[in-house]
C-alpha cells in the first residue's frame, strides 16, 4: 500500500469523527415514559437505548450510541438532548448557515445563491500539496475525488508548464462545482458523481440510496422525506425549503471541501432539518445528517433534537481499515457527544 493511501486512511477517523429532566427518584424505566410516544418507541426497539440510557436523556444529558452499519464501509451514529429553546431558535440558526458553522476548523462556509452564480464558488482553493496531486491525477489513479469528465477537463484545459497552471487548475475547479450543483439542482441524484479514483468506481446515488434504505428512521418512520431525497428535484414537500452550501474544513490531515444540500420541513408534530452530502473532495462517497426536533408540552417550551448521522467513506475496507474501524466509530460518538452538548450551550 502507498503512503498516499495509508496517510488517506489514517485521516478517515477524524473526518468521520466530524462528520455530529427526569425527577431525581425516578427509575429508568419509568423515566423512558415521559417521552412522546414515537420518540419513546423510537429510541427502544430501533436505537435500542437501555433503561439506563433513557433516564440519562430524560435527566437532560445528551446520549449517544453506535447504530448498526456494514463496518467495511459505513458508520452510523444516533445522539439526542432536550433543549431549553425555541424550535424556531434552531431552524434560525440553520439558515444563516454561515456563522452557524464557523470556526478554527472551517476555512469556508458559503451559501449557494438560488439560481447558483459563478462568484458563489469564487473562494475555492487547494493546497500546494493537492494541486501538485491534481497535476499527475488520472482515472484509477487520483487523491482528489473527481469524476473522469472533470479529470478530462483539467487535463484539456490546463497547461501545467504555465506559471499560471495552478490558478487555471483552481478556475476548472470553480467551474466544475457550479456546473455540478447545478447539474443536481436540475436532475437530482441521477447528476451526482461516479468517482474513479481507485480501480473500481464508485456511484454516490448508488451508495446514497443504499444508505438511506437501510435508515429506519426514513423507512418507517419519514417515508415521505425518503421519497424527497431519492427523488428530488421532481418530488417536493409542502412547508420545505432548501438551500446548498460548500465549506472548506479543516481537519485530519487535509482540507476538505464539501458540498451539502440542507432542507427543513416544518410539519404540525415535528420539525426536519436533513443536510445530505453531495460531494466531498476526500474521503467521504456519501454522508446524511438527520435532525428531528420534536416539541414536548408536558415538559417544557423546548424541543428533543434527536440527530442521526450515516456516512460512507472509502477508508474503512481492507486489512488497515480493519485495524483503524474502532477508533472510527469511538472519535465518531465522541464528536456526536460534543456537538450535542454544543448545539445545547448554543441555543439555550
Amino acid at each position: 500500500m502507498s503512503r498516499r493511501a495509508r496517510a488517506s486512511l489514517a485521516a478517515t477517523g477524524a473526518l468521520l469523527a466530524w462528520f455530529v429532566s427526569t425527577p431525581e427518584g425516578l427509575s429508568g424505566r419509568q423515566a423512558a415514559t415521559t417521552f412522546p410516544p414515537v420518540l419513546a418507541g423510537y429510541v427502544t426497539r430501533d436505537v435500542k437505548l437501555t433503561a439506563d440510557e433513557q433516564a440519562q436523556l430524560a435527566q437532560g444529558k445528551p446520549v449517544t450510541k453506535l447504530l448498526d452499519a456494514d463496518a467495511s464501509k459505513e458508520v452510523g451514529i444516533f445522539g439526542a438532548v432536550w433543549i431549553d429553546a425555541p424550535i424556531a431558535r434552531y431552524v434560525a440558526a440553520v439558515q444563516d448557515i454561515e456563522n452557524f458553522e464557523k470556526g478554527e476548523n472551517f476555512l469556508v462556509t458559503k451559501r449557494v445563491s438560488s439560481p447558483p452564480r459563478p462568484e458563489d464558488f469564487a473562494q475555492i482553493s487547494f493546497t500546494p500539496d493537492e494541486l501538485k496531486d491534481l497535476k499527475s491525477c488520472k482515472v484509477g489513479d487520483c487523491d482528489l475525488k473527481l469524476g473522469e469528465a472533470g479529470l478530462t477537463r483539467i487535463r484539456n484545459e490546463v497547461d501545467w508548464s504555465k506559471p499560471t497552471a495552478n490558478a487555471d487548475a483552481e478556475r476548472v475547479i470553480r467551474t466544475l462545482a457550479l456546473e455540478y450543483v447545478n447539474g443536481y439542482l436540475e436532475g437530482g441524484n441521477a447528476r451526482l458523481a461516479e468517482y474513479r479514483d481507485s480501480n473500481r468506481p464508485t456511484f454516490v446515488a448508488r451508495e446514497f440510496s443504499s444508505m438511506i434504505d437501510r435508515m429506519p428512521e426514513l423507512t418507517t418512520y419519514l417515508p415521505n422525506l425518503k421519497r424527497y431525497l431519492l427523488d428530488f428535484p421532481s418530488m417536493t414537500l409542502p412547508m420545505a425549503d432548501s438551500f446548498v452550501y460548500w465549506q472548506n474544513v479543516k481537519f485530519g490531515l487535509k482540507p476538505t471541501i464539501r458540498i451539502n444540500h440542507v432542507t427543513t420541513v416544518s410539519q404540525p408534530t415535528h420539525t426536519e432539518v436533513v443536510s445530505k452530502m453531495l460531494y466531498a473532495s476526500h474521503y467521504f462517497w456519501t454522508a446524511l445528517e438527520l435532525r428531528v426536533l420534536i416539541p414536548d408540552p408536558a415538559r417544557g417550551d423546548g424541543f428533543w433534537f434527536v440527530n442521526v448521522n450515516r456516512s460512507r467513506s472509502d477508508g474503512l475496507s481492507g486489512f488497515v481499515g480493519s485495524l483503524i474501524r474502532g477508533k472510527v466509530r469511538g472519535e465518531a460518538q465522541k464528536g456526536m457527544e460534543a456537538a450535542l452538548t454544543s448545539t445545547k450551550a448554543r441555543m439555550e
